[in-house]
């Protein structure tokens, strides 16, 4: 695996920590815990113990034979739909979680888009009887009723944010803020590799148990890696997960696929690496969607996972670098590939999952019979089965 970050916490000149001085001490108290607790083979033996008897790990790694058809190549779901709560969030939240107690914290906040990792916070939140609180976007809670409501059920207040474009940047931002006001109680659960360093390297440890595991897997079942690893990428814990595992294996290709939208050639996608350019965001350099004066621009996408308009140091590394391909599709394609692995394998996918599968159906002539592509199924389709209805103009 790389070194990378190096000790500023930069990935090439990518991350870094870009944070006001009422954070800063925070921020470097989590670096310490993390680099000497957080990395300790106790700790890592008590969060494995809970990521095997609470979140059911290892996932499986599926052969989907009926897609593969659809294709024309051999494609394995790593089945992180099937991981507790639904999603591969609660492996970085038990993590994070754990270390918070650990450091005397009291208090846990998140913020979420398609409330997954809201609901994985909140779970973790309980398991380890902290208190817990979700920043989540007024377009998001619409869009995202279920989630919300399993987020009280757990036991966390749900605030709803209704500045801005009321969606994931906006839900960070207010959770910045109450870090600020409260960090002494308080640990912040970023829910992606993005933000201020230690994070994007925290949160990638956490989530590479899903890259390692199918390492494991793809030897046993096929006795060779894979051609290709494909994933979402929105602020990307899912895919660097996958990816970084495999960062020496340079026969294997790594394909991000981020939301177009209505269409890469309109200001309606959330395409940070497809479209962005080099910028700060949430306290980390990296590609963000951006004008000429630095303004954030609003994003869309019909996966509220991946409506954000920046992405993490280390994906904006792998693009500079060349060992990642990134690549749009939009959102009628997406809708596409949602129907489409439901029906052909009994899968109902996230629509952030979508994604990735839907790159596959896109591009079938990129792939030959004998090549062996694993896509990242981050989550599932549970949350979002309403949300296609209401598009599609289906009464449920």
């Amino acid at each position: 695996m790389t070194k990378l970050p190096d000790r500023r916490g930069r990935f090439g000149i990518y991350g870094g920590k870009f944070a006001p001085e009422t954070l800063m001490a925070p921020i470097e108290e989590l670096e310490h815990v993390y680099f000497t607790t957080g990395t300790s083979k106790q700790f890592r033996k008590e969060l494995d113990c809970y990521l095997k008897n609470y979140a059911g790990r290892p996932t499986s790694l599926y052969y989907a034979e009926s897609f593969s058809k659809e294709i024309g190549c051999r494609v394995y779901l790593k089945r992180e739909d099937l991981a507790f709560t639904g999603a591969h969030k609660i492996n970085n939240t038990i993590g994070q979680v754990l270390l918070a107690k650990k450091m005397g914290k009291t208090r846990v906040i998140a913020e979420t888009g398609a409330g997954q990792h809201g609901v994985a916070t909140a779970t973790a939140a309980a398991l380890f009887k902290l208190e817990c609180e979700i920043y989540m976007g007024e377009l998001d809670m619409q869009r995202q009723s279920l989630n919300v409501y399993r987020m009280r059920l757990l036991g966390a207040k749900v605030n709803c944010v209704k500045s801005g474009s009321r969606t994931l940047k906006d839900a960070i931002n207010e959770a910045l803020r109450d870090w600020i006001s409260n960090f002494k109680t308080t640990h912040y659960v970023i829910g992606s590799v993005v933000g201020f360093h230690p994070f994007p390297v925290m949160v990638r440890d956490f989530q590479s148990v899903i890259g390692k595991e199918t390492r494991r897997q793809i030897l046993r079942a096929e006795k060779r890696l894979p051609d290709y690893l494909v994933a979402c990428v929105g602020g990307g814990s899912n895919s660097i997960g996958l990816f970084h595992p495999f960062y020496k294996d340079k026969s294997v290709k790594f394909i991000g696929v981020e939301a177009a939208g209505k269409g890469l050639d309109t200001d309606y996608h959330s395409a940070t690496l497809c479209k962005g350019n080099p910028g700060i965001l949430h306290g980390s350099f990296s590609y963000v969607l951006q004008d000429k004066y630095g303004q954030i621009h609003p994003t869309h996408s019909v996966s509220a996972g991946l409506d954000y308009p920046g992405t993490g140091p280390e994906h904006s590394f792998y693009k500079d670098a060349g060992r990642a391909e990134y690549y749009g599709v939009t959102d009628q394609q997406v809708l596409n590939a949602f129907h489409v692995l439901s029906e052909k394998e009994g899968i109902i996918p996230a629509l952030e999952s979508a994604h990735a599968l839907a790159y596959l159906l896109e591009n079938r002539s990129r792939f030959n019979p004998d090549d062996i592509v694993i896509v990242c199924l981050s989550g599932r389709g549970d949350k979002d089965v309403n949300e296609v209805a209401r598009i599609e103009g289906v009464q449920l």
